[in-house]
């Protein structure tokens, strides 16, 4: 089987296997191959699950050949994050602390993975406890950004996003606290949807803050993310933050004319403190859009000025409570970053908290309303670019600023709000991809992904892809 397979798109794939021109087993075996020849300087598995991903394809390939095929991710091979359960197997957490944990169940979302017949490659590395945005992890070593591998490839989906930029998963699915699907598909080059809270059942998850917390697809086009979602997407009773609302047909929502679509974009918050070369990508695709006839609305959303405060007060204190047990009894077997927010989460009030709520509740009040004049808005999923590895500052204009409050700046917000967030490779600068964020309505991914798939076709990335994987696959 040639390797170029592995550069095409899960849809892409799934088409060929649908046809029986690609056997689910043989894919699967040159997936785990190339994975696994990458993983020494990429890093983005934990674990593999080699035996139980061939037998798994195989079972794809015997009912596909009887003329059951189940969808778009029936017989493709795929890696999940290593905060999602599979039952009956280790999921780490990228921790010393559960290096050993054994989940009885699937997690929701797995076990939807396993209704539409995906195969399960392996576990993907993530920094501890889904904590962080570097995803430089010292129980499982750095992931390194398949684009260049001295740069961080974002986290906490850190491990997700290199594996599906190196072409080591066809899709994948990461957990997004305060930006960490969109976060790392934007330095990776990738597609990425923070789903509306609620929207996918986040039962077998590890949590980092209850409120903030949500799974959601990482893919190479907005097709794969659309066909991720359609499998995930869906209510759960063991859940109690799923809500019950209907699943929309996502894949048949993309494409069309952006003629009519009203963008709105916030320059106050959204576009203040952007790297030039970011700003002016972003700029331009809006522009491409209103040339095919979208509008332009201006919209103001002042509560956003204090939106970092309160997702830090949320997520610090829903975190540390989380973690409270483990930070007084085993805080040698934390990361020492990690340890640092899990101590200053407890240092938040109980006032503290509940005005950042009342806060939050604001800054929804006032998404809201914005959203009820545009059908979206579009600002930068981050405002500077991927640095090194072991940096804890990021270049802003020739200006050194702290990572994480820049890296969390334009995401934070949707996971306060729980609304639907896109991100969409927009080009690159100095050789690293830029994203573009799609922000929509409550339960409506369905536009957020249309928009998405709008820009995906004027083909701003011009076909460049990771060179780290790209190259690996014409040896």
């Amino acid at each position: 089987m040639s390797k170029e397979l592995l550069h095409k798109t899960a849809t892409e794939v799934a088409a060929l296997i649908e046809s029986r021109e690609v056997s689910p087993v043989e894919l699967t075996r040159s997936l785990l191959d190339h994975a696994h020849e990458l993983n020494d300087s990429v890093n983005a598995y934990i674990s593999f699950r080699d035996e139980a991903a061939l037998a798994e394809a195989k079972a794809a390939e015997e009912e596909i050949a009887q003329g059951n095929y189940r969808g778009p991710l029936h017989g493709v091979p795929m890696a999940i994050k290593d905060n999602i359960y599979i039952g009956g197997e280790v999921t780490t957490m990228a921790s010393r602390i559960h290096g050993d944990f054994v989940s009885k169940d699937d997690s929701s979302v797995v076990k939807k993975l396993r209704e539409a017949g995906a195969v399960i490659t392996g576990k993907l590395n993530m920094h501890e406890y889904a904590w962080g945005i570097d995803n430089n992890s010292p129980h499982f070593g750095a992931v390194h950004n398949p684009w260049n591998l001295d740069k961080v490839p974002g986290g906490s989906s850190g491990g997700s996003g290199a594996a599906v930029a190196a072409d080591m998963s066809f899709t994948t699915l990461g957990t997004d606290t305060a930006g960490s699907i969109r976060i790392p598909s934007a330095a990776c080059g990738l597609v990425g949807l923070k789903p509306t809270h609620g929207r996918v059942a986040k039962y077998g998850c590890f949590p980092l803050a209850w409120s903030l917390d949500h799974i959601g697809p990482m893919s190479k086009s907005v097709a794969d993310a659309a066909a991720t979602l359609q499998a995930i997407a869906g209510h759960d009773h063991r859940d109690p933050t799923s809500v019950d609302v209907p699943v929309a047909d996502y894949s048949a929502a993309l494409g069309g004319d952006p003629k009519g679509l009203v963008i709105g974009v916030e320059e106050d918050y959204f576009f203040r403190d952007v790297d030039s070369p970011i700003e002016e990508l972003v700029r331009k695709q809006i522009e491409e859009l209103v040339s095919r006839g979208a509008k332009l609305k201006k919209v103001s959303i002042p509560a956003l000025a204090y939106s970092e405060w309160t997702e830090l007060a949320t997520s610090l204190s829903e975190a540390s409570a989380i973690h409270h047990h483990d930070l007084q009894n085993r805080p040698e077997d934390l990361g020492a970053d990690i340890r640092f927010l899990f101590e200053l989460g407890e240092l938040f009030s109980s006032v503290d908290y509940l005005q950042a709520q009342q806060v939050r509740r604001q800054i929804k009040q006032e998404f809201t309303a914005a959203l009820q004049d545009v059908d979206v808005i579009i600002a930068p999923t981050l405002p500077v670019m991927a640095p090194d590895i072991g940096s804890s500052v990021a270049n802003l204009n020739g200006a050194e600023t702290d990572l994480i409050d820049s890296f969390i700046r334009f995401t934070g917000p949707s996971n306060l709000t729980g609304l639907p967030a896109l991100t969409v490779p927009v080009g690159l600068s100095d050789d690293l991809p830029v994203g573009l964020q799609i922000i929509g309505r409550a339960f409506d991914e369905a536009t957020v992904l249309k928009v998405g798939s709008q820009i995906e076709a004027t083909n701003p990335m011009q076909g460049r892809r990771a060179p780290v994987g790209a190259r690996a696959l014409t040896r």
